[in-house]
């Protein structure tokens, strides 16, 4: 008998579906080019510079407030026309002459707003698209060939030796590491103030608590703002802690999450546990079951995390999914879905959860011991 044709038990695409695919599959390998165009803008101030120009701005007042030589605006042009087909930036290229402006996600751009929810992401975007970055996304087909130690060390330990967010990481690029710890801490505090309002039961009835790795306090502020009541306390690393800030309200202590957390009626965990692997997930939620009273004395944990869901929407699930490689690639840590969570809760002696609610890519969970 003769083989079966390769294509036998597959549908032959249509015309108008490979004329298609092929559009598509330029868009997925050239996404990078949005993110290198993202980033040039960020380096170039672009943002920052139609802000103060103010709305719909023109090609050539960009330029000029740039300081970019005149040759250079039809490739200023092309750049623009990408990033607000993109939506990074708002565009009117039916008016008589073409213009641009600021939306929200080129709003977390700009530089110098004082507002209590903004939070500059300029390190964010520098640090994603950095060359060692990307580097090591470049490496993932080599190091999925090799047999690697459990718990496995990441594409990017793998490729320069030293592992992020790790105090060797400076070894490394001394840069780097500065850029990817403000990228990290700009990350960190993004919506802080809209999860407080959002979920304002979240914190009500709470004495004391505990934000754990809680950087500069920004979070902990917040909370303090809007519930004058609560005893703050922000647990951090030495080093970082000897730059908090004095005489705002917060107790600062500098400490190890994985071997004592201050006691507190509540434990905060803002975008901490997707850095580390399942098993480090467990010892340090082993402390914060430590750290509090029992459920019927208000003792819980709070956690705002990613939990992976496609019901958030494409382009939402999309973005967590990024997120998850991002962690695959650079750490050992991962994104969760509500399963993985549940199963992470039990191992730490946890008897129940909640998701109080999702806001954006994230969701807030009470932890319950």
């Amino acid at each position: 008998m003769a083989a079966a044709s390769k294509t036998s038990a597959v549908p032959i695409p249509t015309d108008a579906e490979l004329l298609q695919a092929q559009a598509d599959l330029w868009r997925h390998s050239l996404y990078y080019l949005t993110s290198m165009a993202l980033k040039c803008a960020v380096e170039l101030h672009i943002p920052t510079a139609i802000h103060d120009l103010g709305e719909n701005t023109s090609l050539p007042d960009l330029l000029s407030k740039l300081n970019l030589p005149d040759a250079k605006l039809p490739f200023l042009r092309r750049i623009m026309r990408l990033l607000a087909t993109s939506g990074i930036f708002a565009s009117d290229n039916n008016a008589e002459v073409e213009t641009y402006r600021l939306n929200p996600l080129s709003w977390l751009l700009v530089e110098g707003i004082e507002a209590e929810d903004h939070t500059y992401q300029k390190f964010f975007v520098l640090s994603t698209n950095s060359r060692h970055y990307v580097e090591a996304a470049l490496s993932l087909a080599d190091w999925f060939k090799k047999d690697l130690p459990v718990p496995t060390p990441s594409p990017f330990e793998v490729l320069h030796g030293v592992p992020l967010l790790d105090e060797n990481t400076s070894l490394l690029d001394e840069e780097l590491d500065q850029i990817v710890e403000q990228g990290v801490a700009a990350h960190d505090n993004l919506a802080a103030g809209t999860i407080i309002r959002e979920c304002h039961d979240l914190f009500k009835g709470v004495q004391s608590l505990t934000d754990c790795c809680g950087g500069d306090g920004k979070t902990a502020r917040a909370i303090l703002k809007a519930f004058p009541d609560i005893k703050c306390t922000v647990l951090d690393l030495p080093k970082v802690i000897a730059n908090a800030p004095d005489n705002d309200g917060v107790n600062y202590v500098a400490g190890d999450m994985f071997k004592y957390i201050p006691p507190a009626q509540a434990v905060l965990l803002k975008v901490v546990l997707h850095l580390w692997n399942d098993e480090d997930c467990v010892k340090v939620l082993q402390q914060c079951r430590k750290a509090i009273p029992s459920r019927e004395k208000g003792g819980k944990v709070i956690i705002i995390e990613i939990v992976l869901s496609p019901s958030m929407g494409p382009i939402m699930y999309e973005s967590q999914l990024l997120m998850d490689m991002l962690m695959m690639v650079n750490i050992r840590g991962r994104q969760r879905d509500e399963n993985d969570w549940s199963e992470i809760f039990k191992k730490a002696g946890f008897t129940d959860y909640k998701v109080i609610k999702k806001i954006g890519a994230r969701a807030v969970i009470e932890v319950y011991p």
